[in-house]
């Protein structure tokens, strides 16, 4: 034979699309939410940022040591961007007033306890950056809901909601308020969302199903009906957007079948709706997203496509 053919395992179409090339184009798409927080916040948002990035890429450089030792430098992961991406959304759903060695502690936890303990990029359970926020919530629950600075004082606009009294929706939409540091300008949020779009790395169908389930269990159960102004309040308080558009939309976390993702949607829809409007808290994105998670599985083994030539129940057509 005058030409030798490579023998390899499946898939056996090749993509051009990189995991590097992925992740660059999210950090890229992050750029407005996070230079808005700097912006809105200050220096001190920068240097959170920057605690939270260094801690995740520092601590699975050293897995990545510890574990491959001499062979480390040709198996290292850490030069896929996915740390530099979790570090940044770690960031953005945290206060600036957080004291810098917690936020550190968040990125050690997200990258040694829900990623790499696991196997690292692709089986991961959940999204490493919202675990690593949940896990700082339940073990400094002041901190992390002191959202207090020189700029801002008092409650953020989505607990003033909740509480019944008046927000200013201009400033909400804007950004010029309290809150986490990536999550108040829904402006910037959309900017990088529609980046998102045109890179071709995420499309509607979560984020889209995620949103209209939301609003209408609001509509059913805030108490409010079709009040434009208590909707868009809602959508553009607390971290529903970046949630929806920039985590739950996670490749390794989410349902991989279309009909999954619908699903997927509609239940962090559902359950967002469920902890602002009967929870004591105002916000619940990041619980209702992990929860959908740990789901995940099962949603992809009951939407399942059918396989070309066999019927439901797995039974081959007869011809």
């Amino acid at each position: 034979m005058s030409e030798l053919y490579k023998v390899s395992s499946n898939p056996h179409i090749r993509s051009k699309v990189t995991t590097n090339g992925l992740m660059l184009a999210v950090i890229v798409a992050l750029m407005p939410a996070a230079g808005f927080g700097v912006y809105n916040f200050g220096f001190r948002a920068f240097l959170v940022i920057l605690t939270t990035i260094g801690s995740t890429v520092l601590t699975e450089f050293l897995f990545g040591l510890l574990r491959w030792k001499r062979e480390a430098l040709g198996r290292l992961t850490v030069t896929d961007l996915s740390a530099v991406v979790t570090g940044l959304l770690l960031a953005l759903n945290l206060p600036v007033g957080i004291p810098l060695w917690m936020a550190a502690l968040g990125g050690v936890f997200a990258i040694l306890a829900v990623k790499m303990l696991f196997g690292g990029l692709g089986q991961n359970f959940m999204n490493p950056a919202l675990a690593a926020r949940c896990f700082l919530l339940i073990s400094f629950p002041t901190a992390m809901t002191a959202f207090e600075c020189d700029a801002y004082t008092g409650a953020t606009p989505l607990a003033a909601l909740k509480a019944g009294e008046q927000v200013d929706l201009f400033d909400m939409v804007v950004g010029r308020t309290g809150g986490t540091i990536g999550e108040t300008s829904m402006i910037a949020i959309l900017i990088g969302a529609c980046l998102l779009l045109l890179f071709g790395v995420i499309d509607l169908r979560i984020p889209g199903s995620y949103i209209i389930t939301f609003l209408l269990f609001v509509i059913v159960f805030g108490g409010h009906g079709m009040n434009p102004a208590y909707l868009c309040a809602q959508l553009s308080g607390g971290g529903l957007m970046l949630g929806a558009f920039f985590m739950a939309t996670d490749y390794v976390t989410r349902p991989i079948t279309a009909k999954g993702q619908y699903v997927f949607g509609i239940f962090l829809g559902l359950m967002t709706g469920i902890f602002r409007i009967f929870g004591p808290g105002a916000e619940g994105v990041s619980y209702a997203i992990i929860l959908g998670n740990l789901l995940t599985p099962l949603i992809e083994k009951y939407t399942r496509p059918v396989a070309f030539g066999y019927r439901k129940g797995g039974k081959r057509r007869e011809k």
